[in-house]
């Protein structure tokens, strides 16, 4: 286990905690962060109706069917498809497909160009930004006043675009591919929050606008509102897969971090720059002292630190070079102990579990204090 803490090759996301809220590819962005080093907490936020049993996509198949759109918005790849399948297994499959090629067909970008070819259809048009916005302008340049467009929705708000047509005179038609509903086991979700509130997670990340928006529900539900949003402005990383996903969080005045490309990929490597940037580092004893969410680095060494451990370590970091009494360093432990000796046990395993015992140096009938480097010693208490 030992060797194990040691290894020089962990990942730049070892030590933190990454909360997933997602439902659809969890497993894929679990694994991605684990192979980089992350504690993985999984609390699926929403869960997503069977496209068979969906009686609204049921409805509006139909809809469309019997009376033509003039545009067909196909928004998602994934949901395109899921639509398709979903249409043969109620055998309105070729029906739907011979209405869609007598239609004009705008797909949102390359992705879902391929899932309209296909399915042996040909669409008329697609940016090749993915952007929603430039497929509105194209809409909006053509005029849709007294034009019935249909939009195949994905679960996601489409923020404005549906408005924006409706106010040029369209008829718009939503087509309700992959609905989102809470999940049905509340528990992991709790789980989640509850690690958010008190600092458990270093980040959490969003991959769906619906995930976000259930889990600030389900925080409101417990009256956790206010510290989820507390914790998110301050010490738990959000980090979402693009702008539309960080809506509902936005609303609420919180910021997130974002890809430039909203990918499951270039999320984790933004996580990979952020949390490390985040941790506290200090030299401390001849050592370099990084302080990460469950574990430290020490000169680049992974060391895991039990949870008490942990909060004496921040308590002594907020003000490194100072004594810390043991009555403070009591209060910064978790549960609600008045025994000082606590402070004494929790002490002893985090020495052991740093491995270099004096970095930590006992002040007799005071308490305890970092061992700052002296050259550094001014920079970090001038001034108290």
């Amino acid at each position: 286990m030992d060797d194990e803490q040691q290894r020089p090759d962990h990942g730049p996301l070892a030590g933190f905690t990454v909360g997933v809220t997602a439902a659809r590819r969890a497993d894929e962005l679990g694994a991605l962060l684990q192979r980089r080093g992350a504690a993985v907490l999984h609390a699926p936020a929403i869960r997503i109706v069977p496209l068979a049993d969906d009686s609204e996509l049921l409805a509006a198949t139909k809809q469309l069917i019997d009376q033509a759109p003039d545009v067909v918005v196909a928004t998602t790849a994934i949901g395109f498809r899921g639509w398709v399948e979903a249409a043969d297994g109620w055998g309105l499959g070729d029906a739907l497909l011979e209405r869609l090629r007598a239609v004009e067909l705008l797909a949102r970008g390359p992705k879902v160009k391929g899932a309209v070819r296909a399915a042996g259809l040909t669409e008329q048009w697609s940016p090749g930004s993915e952007s929603m916005a430039e497929v509105l302008d194209r809409l909006l340049e053509e005029g849709v006043d007294g034009r019935r467009i249909a939009v195949q929705l994905h679960g996601e708000p489409l923020p404005g675009f549906v408005e924006s047509l409706r106010a040029g005179g369209a008829e718009v038609v939503g087509v309700p591919v992959y609905r989102w509903l809470p999940p049905e086991d509340l528990g992991p979700v709790d789980r989640l929050l509850d690690a958010a509130v008190s600092r458990g997670l270093d980040a959490v990340t969003f991959t769906s606008a619906p995930a976000a928006a259930s889990l600030l529900s389900r925080a409101e539900e417990r009256g956790l509102l206010p510290e989820l949003l507390a914790a998110l402005g301050h010490d738990v990383l959000p980090a979402c897969v693009g702008p539309v996903t960080a809506v509902p969080l936005q609303a609420h005045g919180v910021d997130t971090v974002q890809p430039e490309r909203f990918r499951l990929g270039p999320l984790v490597q933004s996580l990979c720059r952020e949390l490390p940037a985040r941790a506290r580092a200090l030299p401390v004893a001849g050592h370099r002292l990084e302080i990460r969410g469950h574990a430290v680095l020490i000169d680049g060494e992974l060391r895991t630190v039990p949870p008490a451990g942990m909060a004496l370590l921040r308590a002594l970091s907020r003000r490194p070079g100072w004594v810390v009494p043991r009555a403070e360093l009591l209060r910064a432990l978790p549960g609600t102990g008045r025994d000082e000796h606590a402070v004494e046990t929790a002490m002893a395993r985090l020495r052991t579990s740093l491995g270099a015992p004096k970095l930590i140096q006992t002040v007799v009938k005071r308490g305890y204090r970092l061992a700052l480097d002296p050259a550094t010693d001014a920079k970090y208490t001038d001034g108290g």
